[in-house]
């Protein structure tokens, strides 16, 4: 038997229980709970926080991370918050839109929402004008540099543990809701 023929015998069954584990991770959680409850519990997390996790990513491809004060999700699960048009981040969105928000409460472990999205940037007076802050006034005196963050999700990922949703016991992958595009 060729070195390789025997090499390739010895090795096949660790590559073929490394390519079902990588294929068994990205199929969609089959859940037990229903999209409304698991919406719901998403959005009681969410407000809890007064803040949240901004995670985009630079030129590199490295992941940065930011605190932000986002505003409550939306009927659709939108998610809204504000930044200096000249930030980083405002950058990063533009070069790549694909960001990740995370909330929890770590303290309290209530549980967390991990959610996945498309971001877009704003420059609306109306959208601002609804959806201004008192602190907008100090941060942004004239308004110039204000500029919205709008988070689309695709995927919103979820643990409470109040409402019993938790993690799968095997893959510990949690209870995922994707959104269409």
């Amino acid at each position: 038997m060729s070195f390789h023929l025997s090499v390739l015998r010895t090795r096949l069954p660790f590559f073929v229980l490394a390519i079902s584990s990588m294929t068994m991770a990205q199929r969609p959680v089959s859940s037990q709970y229903q999209r409304d409850s698991l919406i719901a519990a998403a959005r009681e997390i969410m407000g809890l926080q007064k803040y949240c996790a901004l995670i985009t990513i630079d030129s590199l491809h490295r992941a940065n991370v930011r605190t932000m004060n986002p505003f409550p999700p939306e009927a659709d699960m939108t998610v809204w918050m504000a930044t200096n048009s000249r930030s980083r981040k405002a950058e990063e969105i533009r070069r790549n839109p694909n960001v990740c928000l995370y909330y929890a409460d770590h303290a309290q472990a209530r549980g967390y929402v991990n959610m996945k999205g498309t971001a877009i940037l704003v420059d609306d007076l109306q959208e601002k004008l609804k959806r201004k802050r008192q602190y907008w006034t100090q941060a942004f005196p004239d308004w110039q540099y204000l500029l919205l963050i709008k988070v689309i999700p695709e995927e919103i990922e979820v643990v409470n543990y109040s409402k019993h949703i938790v993690n799968d016991s095997l893959t510990w992958m949690p209870p995922t809701i994707g959104f269409a595009k």
